[in-house]
């Protein structure tokens, strides 16, 4: 435990020291939001969003490409150090394919993301330079997500989903499904959840603590190397992006953390305790979808306003509010899922 919390430390010290100097490099690069409207997970107009962070316009996007570099980068230079200077490896799975699948979530998804931030800040979407529809990244997630399902099935042997105080229920290959279906609805929750500053990075850093104590807990190094370099740079990362924000995630940061998240908590067998610890998530996005619903099949709306937090901002909570106390019940879930993954 000293170690990793070292490695921690050690992550958030060299992203303190990279994050100003990229957010100057994303002014230069014209990385920022531009003005022009925004588009929900569907595609449509979200002109609710609009009218209370429309002063946002040139926060640079992109703080998770940084956040994914370093993360691979010290990754690539502290493992092997750790192995020479002999300290004892533990894993529940070949190492090699472990890495493989969780460095595959991390990238892939970080590039779809990355691309459709290109096309939107650039303004390439409006003149239909190699944009993609809605239902097109939605169909590259799932192609994502099944491919990362099955190596979960075929090189981990991963087949079974664990709730407490049950035995394992084995679902054989309909594990694969199952965990793309997983994958891909996290990595739209959390890109729903992004909406306000420091809402969706905080959620995450709560979440990726407790996930850090449960890999602890079954003696998984590799896994615990990985969620300290990523929480060191996560919390460098935060101190930017609380209100009001220098730097956002954007979709590059967005997709790829989300359907990490969910990885990690196949890769524990704890889900369960990822959807208890991952509820703040999962209510973002039942609200958006249950909006979409009444508005298909009753042809009114459910909600004034969805995700929940913009709900929470049209009946005049201020943003920080809805942030900290998004945080306080983040924090109850994840002591649930904590101590529903030790029974």
């Amino acid at each position: 435990m000293p170690l990793i919390l070292g490695l921690l430390l050690f992550s958030f010290v060299v992203n303190a020291f990279l994050v100003v100097p990229f957010i100057n490099l994303l002014y230069k690069l014209k990385f920022l939001r531009q003005n022009q409207k925004t588009l929900d997970f569907q595609g449509r107009r979200t002109p609710i969003f609009d009218k209370f962070h429309s002063w946002k316009v040139g926060t640079p996007v992109g703080g998770g490409l940084l956040i994914i570099i370093t993360t691979i980068v010290l990754y690539l230079l502290l493992f092997p150090l750790l192995k020479i200077s002999g300290v004892y490896i533990i894993t529940n799975y070949p190492l090699k394919e472990e890495l493989n699948i969780i460095f595959f979530s991390f990238v892939s998804f970080g590039l779809l993301g990355l691309y459709d931030d290109i096309m939107k800040f650039f303004g390439f979407k409006k003149i239909g330079f190699f944009g993609m529809r809605m239902r097109h990244k939605f169909v590259i997630q799932w192609i994502l997500a099944l491919t990362i399902a099955s190596m979960l099935y075929i090189n981990l042997k991963i087949n079974f989903i664990n709730i407490p105080s049950i035995e394992n229920i084995h679902l054989g290959w309909l594990y694969i499904p199952f965990a793309a279906f997983v994958i891909v609805s996290f990595a739209n929750a959390f890109n729903i959840t992004d909406g306000l500053d420091g809402l969706s990075a905080g959620l995450l850093m709560i979440c990726l603590f407790a996930f850090w104590l449960l890999s602890a807990a079954v003696l998984d190094t590799p896994l615990s190397v990985f969620l300290a370099l990523w929480l060191g740079a996560l919390v460098a990362f935060l101190y930017f992006n609380i209100f009001p924000a220098r730097i956002w995630l954007g979709d590059v940061g967005a997709l790829s953390f989300g359907a990490t998240l969910a990885v990690v908590g196949l890769l524990l067998g704890k889900i369960v305790a990822l959807l208890v610890i991952g509820a703040p998530f999962i209510i973002e996005i039942m609200s958006s979808l249950l909006q979409i619903l009444s508005k298909k099949f009753l042809h009114r709306k459910l909600f004034p306003a969805s995700p929940v937090h913009l709900w929470l901002q049209l009946i005049g909570w201020e943003e920080p509010k809805i942030v900290m106390r998004a945080w306080l019940a983040g924090i109850i879930f994840a002591l649930l899922g904590l101590w529903l993954a030790s029974i």
